[in-house]
């Protein structure tokens, strides 16, 4: 049984990505009493980033820079907001075959995340 579930990121500019998941997703930003640590907190998702400056850039790992798929209750709102903060955008907002109304997006440190919402059914 998996009880609980969060991110662990590396990233190269703490504070940069700190502003990014609050900004642009919504996320309260906690401090972990280590300077080097955050940890992002919105509704049941966790994320924590470590300051990793001379990391590889989450951008040259391909297609391993995928990291989370968002299951969320108002895609559009999520997407509104991406916008509104200048996020840059790795899919356009769009039905998918599967079932989900879905974009992604690429964080300030090269991470991808997709985010979506189940489609009703017919």
């Amino acid at each position: 049984m998996i009880r609980d579930h969060l991110y662990v990121l590396a990233v190269p500019d703490l504070e940069r990505s700190a502003a990014f998941y609050r900004d642009v997703l919504g996320f309260a930003i906690h401090e972990m009493g280590d300077p080097g640590w955050r940890m992002f907190i919105r509704d049941g998702c966790r994320i924590m980033a470590g300051a990793c400056p001379d990391a590889m850039p989450a951008a040259q790992t391909g297609e391993h820079s995928y990291f989370a798929y968002l299951d969320v209750t108002d895609v559009e709102a999520w997407h509104a907001r991406a916008v509104a903060n200048g996020a840059e955008f790795v899919k356009p907002l769009r039905d998918e075959a599967w079932g989900m109304r879905e974009f992604g997006l690429r964080t300030a440190d090269g991470h991808r995340i997709m985010i979506g919402q189940e489609l009703p059914r017919a």
